[in-house]
């Protein structure tokens, strides 16, 4: 994989401090240091520790990653919004994994991101997922497509600096049209369901009301952390459980998982250094 970017400053920077500037992460910058990779300005290669001069071009290039074999291929749909050299952005149907686990171990979004880069002949074959989704929640999934944009993208997503909001179905309708959720979250020993408490890990949920019918209310979410079943927990815990939630305690009449879709995502994008916008209507509850 080969990336290159032009250097804007006023004054000579080192290379490793140019590259932590658009957030590659140390393991990486050494892994290509120690030989997995190489360093070009104005394209010839040149050593870690060289001085970039303003306007030069950098380019890196870093080894191709080889498929993991223990990940299995699955030739499933991948509804891909958007893709590019770096990512995919897909809108997963709810009712997928993301990832494989002890009870899901193909089909998942991994395995059909592996898939689809196998039959493309990518030279990279090793899909990294930068965003998850519980497997009944839907929407929009962000992709790495090699281990660089993996480690460029990862100081945003632990500064939570990606915006992600979803669309939510909840019961009950609300005096205020908007409204903020900060409630610790912590795991309940040995069950995968989370609770709010004091010792939990800081959690942040902002909300707004959109649409409000005779019993329920369609919110748009915005998480400012990213804990586990966050936004289930948080709107269960002020008396508006998920529509179809069966864990949190909301109304499975009608619908059998969450009514919750990943309807917004945006970053900016580490190579072209632009904002990347993407977003879906989910203006009322699917029938499946």
């Amino acid at each position: 994989m080969e990336n290159t970017w032009q250097y804007q400053g006023a004054e000579p920077i080192k290379i490793k401090k140019f590259l932590q500037s658009l957030g590659m992460g140390h393991r990486l910058f050494n892994d290509l240091k120690k030989g997995q990779g190489e360093f070009l300005v104005d394209h010839r290669k040149v050593r870690p520790t060289t001085k970039i001069l303003p306007n030069q071009p950098l380019t890196i290039i870093a080894q191709p990653e080889m498929r993991d074999l223990s990940a299995k291929l699955s030739n499933a749909p991948l509804d891909i919004v958007y893709e590019d050299d770096n990512w995919l952005v897909i809108d997963k149907p709810a009712g997928v994994t993301s990832i494989p686990g002890p009870t899901v171990d193909n089909g998942t979004v991994l395995n059909r991101a592996v898939h689809y880069l196998v039959e493309e002949k990518s030279a990279d074959q090793r899909p990294h997922l930068i965003t998850r989704l519980d497997r009944y929640t839907g929407g929009l999934l962000l992709i790495a497509k090699h281990h660089v944009a993996s480690s460029m993208i990862s100081q945003q997503v632990q500064q939570h600096q990606m915006l992600k909001e979803y669309t939510a179905f909840v019961s009950g309708t609300f005096d205020e049209k908007h409204g903020m959720i900060n409630k610790p979250i912590a795991r309940r020993e040995g069950q995968i369901q989370r609770v709010v408490a004091e010792n939990g890990q800081r959690a942040i949920t902002e909300y707004w009301v959109e649409t409000e019918g005779a019993d329920w209310t369609k919110l748009r979410v915005q998480l400012h952390t990213g804990r586990t079943h966050q936004i289930r927990v948080h709107l269960a815990s002020i008396n508006h459980p998920l529509i179809g939630d069966h864990l949190y305690g909301g109304d499975t009449s009608k619908y059998q998982h969450q009514a919750l879709w990943a309807t917004k995502l945006s970053f900016k994008d580490p190579f072209t250094l632009k904002q990347l916008t993407f977003s879906r209507e989910i203006n009322e509850i699917p029938d499946k």
